[in-house]
């Protein structure tokens, strides 16, 4: 069964995807086009193409975590299913096909709608990236009885309780802090602070990954950041791609201007991640993350704290940034009581976690009973998938 299964994890900054047979591949879920070549759309991972990539401009097909772009979405999944990519025909296929958290129904139309009759795949299982994150989590561990998925994207944050391999409804809690957000921020402070780069969305999403780092000591890194250079270890200077003999800008440490274009970091390398932990630091009325970790468990019986907290996973983008791991854990033992263990699990890759998960799911005996087959939706229609499939 597992041959023939296809694994989409559909994010909205980036497509996880592949045969299960296969290792995953990434693919950017947009379209992009640059200034140096004004005809060409590139679509995907064309950007690697792309001559000079300053100036990218971004056509999403997500905006604020949610499907809504559909001409461009179909635009980038012809272009997985083809040649370029995975080539794969869908209609020999099952397919398992990732969406966000209270997906709207209409949404969930139209993509069933786009698999059975645009693609005809054979059969389909729709489900939340979060689920595949604890069923692949729970191959690895057979013992957990519950866990936490905290999924911090490029849209949202999501903290998701599953008890039992069923999420919990009501402890699921979105903080409106994703990636986009944090590029964005980021862009803000360096066009105030030094170069006007509002256009280079790329770039300085580029700099974000390279440069920012989750902070321990807020307040003792503020402090250190204001020394003068010598003995500053925060403060970097970021050398900017210029697109001719350097196509990825890098960290390095500061040295008098000379005629490579940089950027000069200082406190913006942890100011710009602390928002996922303080997201009232930009004007957001939420919690961070940690709280919203004990929140959600409030909404869970108290028998499964202790099994809950002992089993939270990280996955998405931002699990990435050095030291997101030691300070969730950190500020988790801090507010939870002292008799319950606590354990922060980070993948290997925290990204392409819920794919792998698909791809264990698949080769699973249960699998087979989760799909909906391209007869039934013939039959049946959308009703059946409604009742087939949690969302």
């Amino acid at each position: 069964m597992s041959n023939s299964t296809f694994v989409l994890d559909n994010g909205a900054y980036t497509a996880k995807v592949g045969l299960a047979s296969d290792n995953v591949k990434l693919v950017p879920n947009c379209i992009m086009k640059a200034k140096s070549e004004r005809r060409r759309p590139f679509v995907g991972s064309q950007i690697e193409e792309c001559r000079d990539a300053s100036g990218l401009f971004y056509i999403l097909p997500f905006q604020k975590g949610y499907l809504v772009n559909w001409d461009v979405q179909k635009t980038v999944w012809d272009y997985i299913f083809s040649k370029e990519c995975c080539l794969v025909n869908l209609n020999q296929l099952s397919v398992i096909v990732t969406e966000p958290l209270f997906n709207f129904s209409t949404v969930q139309e139209a993509m069933m709608e786009i698999f059975f009759e645009e693609y005809e795949c054979q059969s389909l299982l729709r489900i939340n990236s979060c689920t595949l994150s604890c069923y692949q989590y729970k191959t690895e561990n057979p013992n957990t009885k519950c866990c936490i998925v905290v999924d911090s994207g490029y849209s949202f944050t999501h903290i998701v309780p599953y008890v039992n391999d069923t999420k919990i409804k009501e402890g699921i809690r979105r903080i409106d802090v994703g990636g986009k957000l944090l590029t964005n921020h980021l862009k803000e402070i360096i066009s105030y602070r030094q170069l006007h780069v509002m256009d280079e969305t790329y770039v300085i999403n580029q700099v974000k990954e390279d440069s920012c780092f989750v902070s321990q000591e807020f307040f003792k890194d503020m402090e250190t950041a204001k020394n003068k250079i010598e003995n500053n270890p925060i403060i970097k200077d970021y050398v900017l791609p210029d697109y001719t003999t350097l196509r990825r800008g890098f960290l390095k440490n500061p040295e008098p201007p000379n005629e490579q274009q940089t950027l000069r970091l200082s406190n913006e390398r942890f100011a710009i991640p602390e928002i996922l932990f303080f997201p009232s630091d930009v004007g957001i009325r939420q919690m961070g993350i940690p709280e919203a970790i004990m929140d959600c468990l409030k909404a869970c019986d108290e028998e499964t704290w202790p099994h809950l907290l002992s089993n939270i996973i990280l996955t998405g983008g931002n699990a990435k940034f050095p030291g997101f791991q030691e300070r969730i854990y950190k500020e988790v033992r801090s507010l939870a009581p002292a008799e319950y263990t606590i354990n922060v699990y980070l993948p290997e890759n925290p990204v392409t976690y819920a794919w792998q998960g698909g791809k264990t799911l698949s080769k699973d005996s249960i699998f087979s009973n989760l799909l909906v087959t391209r007869e039934d939706y013939e039959e049946e229609g959308q009703n059946l998938c409604f009742e087939r499939f949690d969302v």
